[in-house]
């Protein structure tokens, strides 16, 4: 009878504890919820650097919701209430970053002088005089012309994008039975290269286009041999991502 009349006035029930319990079980609830929405806004934000490293990879702008250069290094800071970028070139697209990568991966290979680089709105030309490949009037490549071509197939293979290879001529009239006229030769030459690509260094054929243009696509006046030497050029395009 005292015991239940010292309940009654206010006294220790016994089961106190219980608030205790309830306060710890609901913070640790608190806890794992927090700890569940971060990781989901980091996988989030690992989503987007995934996406961005794809995109510059593939040559096309970085225009992305996190802009993550690979070329210039540049790596969103994520922390705090907001993501804090590091300064973005807006000039350097991405064609120009894979210029510069072809122009650096010609310089370490020793092809400034059989070869060069130019950035044009299609992509990225590496063009080559016909005599580094070919013999006059003729369309076999030439052996010694293997070494710079198997260079230049480890930068091919080192991207993703389509490559159209074109022959082109200087303006002097050829009449063979193989060659009725510089459309057969500028044509023939640059199968021939393509061939070599996919039969001798493996690549997908998926990727490859060959274009003869004759003497047709100068690059200068007719007028003397130093410019016919460069009109008589092999092409190999590197073609930007929208050409494709």
């Amino acid at each position: 009878m005292a015991r239940k009349k010292k309940q009654q006035e206010g006294g220790l029930t016994g089961d106190e504890w219980l608030a205790t319990y309830a306060d710890c079980i609901t913070l640790l609830l608190t806890f794992f919820v927090l700890l569940y929405a971060m990781s989901s806004v980091e996988q989030e934000k690992m989503d987007s650097l995934s996406q961005a490293f794809k995109t510059v990879m593939a040559g096309e702008s970085g225009d992305t919701i996190m802009k993550y250069d690979l070329y210039n290094g540049t790596v969103p800071l994520i922390g705090g209430e907001e993501d804090i970028e590091t300064p973005v070139d807006d000039a350097a697209t991405a064609q120009q970053q894979m210029y510069d990568n072809v122009k650096k991966f010609v310089e370490e290979n020793n092809l400034e002088k059989v070869v060069e680089i130019i950035n044009s709105e299609r992509g990225i030309v590496i063009q080559l005089r016909d005599n580094i490949l070919f013999e006059t009037s003729s369309s076999i490549l030439r052996g010694d012309s293997k070494e710079v071509l198997g260079k230049i197939n480890s930068l091919i293979g080192s991207v993703p994008n389509q490559i159209l290879v074109e022959g082109h001529t200087d303006n002097r009239v050829i009449n063979t039975s193989k060659f009725p006229s510089n459309w057969e030769l500028s044509v023939d030459r640059s199968v021939n290269v393509v061939r070599y690509f996919i039969e001798n260094m493996g690549q997908n054929p998926a990727r490859f286009s060959a274009a003869g243009y004759g003497e047709y696509q100068p690059v200068a006046a007719n007028d003397s041999e130093e410019n016919m030497a460069k009109n008589r050029r092999v092409d190999i395009l590197i073609m930007a991502i929208d050409n494709n």
